[in-house]
């Protein structure tokens, strides 16, 4: 094959142009040396802990993003003006505020039961006048009467069973009715009184024998009617309660009494007395002493007072003993307890006793007991 006639020519200038050529080649490496150089932060080390991803962009721990992965990446940011805290992409992203925890609901209240309703408390209005709901004692017996068959006539209770009267009327009598004439009274349907025999003074102390008790006791018996007594009581002291029983004792001693011996004590509504101050442990002792000298003579024990005494005054645990002579003024007795005598009026009417008369009813005949 012949060869041109310029070859000779060509083959002179060969090596420069090789050399020309592997000048540039050098020069752009090194502008592009410069260039990376530039682009890596100031104290990077080549072990690449400045990577967001770990140890370095060359681990072989792949996390697939979308289609790349980091190993894909680290390929594409050869050379790139990006910063390593340019990767750290999850700083786009607003960290989710934490849900606050939901708060604790506070605890309901059980409901409370209506003390009215719930079939175990009793209303009872103090001496201030203030209602009190108290609680029910499951431990003391109740009574079992069925107040449908208590039928007022004429003024008077009287309870029904089987269509059979088996309660019996009564007053209780002091000197505030001044005379009585027991023979009427008989005729209008009493069948005991309740004589007082006398009482000690809320102040002074003294005791004091009630002005008509003779004459009430023994024209009471006289008349036909069972006659029972009670004694107001301001003692203080068991000594004092043991005194005033001998006193009743003594003056009963010569009459036919069938009825109980009652224990009475109470404030003074409008004063202040001298039973005020006693506790209620004070005030079930000296009842406790009282009744238990009338029963140790015979007789039989009687404890006398409204709602709001025997249920807050004294403590009944320690008088189960002894009856009940419930005093309180209304249609029908709320008194939970038991009980075999009840005053349910002072503004009655009785043929015999001038004025308003104390009636009472009495769900046992003592006279057979």
């Amino acid at each position: 094959m012949q060869l041109p006639d310029d070859f000779e020519e060509q083959k002179k200038f060969s090596p420069t142009l090789i050399a020309v050529m592997l000048g540039v080649a050098v020069f752009a490496v090194g502008i592009f040396l410069l260039v990376l150089a530039m682009n890596r932060p100031a104290g990077e080390e080549q072990s690449g802990k400045g990577s967001p991803f770990g140890d370095s962009l060359e681990s072989p721990v792949l996390k697939e993003t979308g289609e790349a992965t980091v190993a894909d990446l680290g390929g594409v940011l050869t050379g790139s003006t990006l910063s390593p805290e340019d990767l750290d992409f999850w700083d786009k992203y607003p960290e989710s505020e934490e849900s606050e925890p939901a708060a604790t609901p506070e605890p309901s209240e059980e409901p409370q039961e209506d003390p009215s309703t719930d079939g175990k408390h009793t209303l009872v209005t103090n001496a201030d006048g203030e209602e009190e709901w108290v609680l029910i004692s499951p431990y003391l017996p109740k009574h079992e009467y069925d107040f449908t068959k208590l039928v007022c006539q004429s003024d008077r209770m009287k309870y029904f069973s089987e269509g059979k009267q088996i309660s019996y009327v009564g007053a209780d009598i002091s000197k505030l009715q001044d005379y009585v004439d027991f023979t009427k009274a008989k005729k209008d349907g009493l069948d005991f009184v309740m004589v007082r025999v006398g009482a000690r003074g809320y102040s002074s102390g003294q005791l004091v024998m009630d002005d008509y008790f003779t004459e009430n006791v023994k024209r009471a018996s006289d008349a036909g009617l069972q006659v029972g007594v009670y004694f107001f009581s301001q003692a203080i002291t068991t000594d004092e309660a043991l005194e005033e029983a001998n006193l009743v004792l003594d003056s009963i001693k010569d009459y036919n009494v069938t009825y109980p011996v009652a224990f009475y004590m109470d404030g003074i509504s409008g004063d202040t007395s001298r039973i005020d101050k006693l506790s209620r442990a004070e005030k079930t002792d000296i009842a406790k002493t009282f009744l238990d000298a009338v029963q140790g003579a015979g007789y039989l024990p009687m404890l006398c007072g409204d709602k709001e005494w025997l249920l807050k005054q004294v403590d009944l645990s320690k008088l189960t003993d002894y009856d009940i002579w419930l005093n309180q003024i209304q249609d029908v007795p709320d008194y939970p307890y038991k009980f075999s005598m009840w005053q349910y009026s002072v503004t009655g009417s009785v043929d015999g006793i001038s004025g308003y008369a104390n009636l009472d009813i009495s769900f046992i005949d003592y006279s057979e007991k």
